[in-house]
């Protein structure tokens, strides 16, 4: 249950939300046919390779480190398999980075530079939403994708995720 009084308790939860929808997208994703969706699995390979740029960006922006990204995407498209691994090493770095946040770290203002060399500043909890808002955004972009190729996108929804996780939820009280 979470305590009223933190609000990092809602984000250890959404962050580990974030991983096991990636986690389902993945194995779904690894059950295209490429001999005849080749051109969606690539597509797909991308949106979720933009995630995760994405999120090597912001997970250097919230520790105030300058990183070497350039682009909100790589110009190589890694493996399904490549991609996977990468994503649930940055995946579980969110989940330890948000465990260990208390409110006053969470409230601090960071500045930034965006890719397009503009400047920023947002809060912790601002780029810790952003990065959940993101991800949940495009893995939606994803499902379509698979939807046009014939299949069934997984049920990757909040309310999936806390009920299978807690079925205690399931009980009335």
């Amino acid at each position: 249950m979470f305590n009223s009084m933190n609000s990092v308790s809602p984000l250890t939860s959404l962050f580990a939300y974030k991983a096991w929808a990636n986690d389902a997208l993945f194995a779904k994703l690894a059950e295209i046919d490429v001999s005849t969706h080749s051109a969606e699995l690539h597509n797909t390979i991308r949106v979720m390779n933009h995630i995760y740029t994405v999120d090597r960006i912001f997970q250097a922006n919230l520790q105030a480190q300058p990183h070497a990204i350039t682009a909100t995407n790589t110009p190589e498209t890694p493996t399904l398999e490549e991609l996977h691994a990468a994503v649930r090493v940055v995946d579980s770095w969110y989940q330890d980075y948000v465990a260990k946040l208390d409110d006053a770290k969470l409230n601090e203002s960071i500045a930034f530079t965006f890719t397009d060399a503009q400047n920023g500043r947002m809060t912790r909890h601002e780029m810790l939403l952003h990065v959940i808002t993101h991800g949940g955004y495009h893995r939606g972009a994803v499902g379509r994708i698979l939807v046009g190729a014939g299949m069934s996108p997984p049920r990757d929804t909040l309310t999936v995720f806390l009920h299978s996780t807690e079925p205690s939820r399931r009980e009335q009280s």
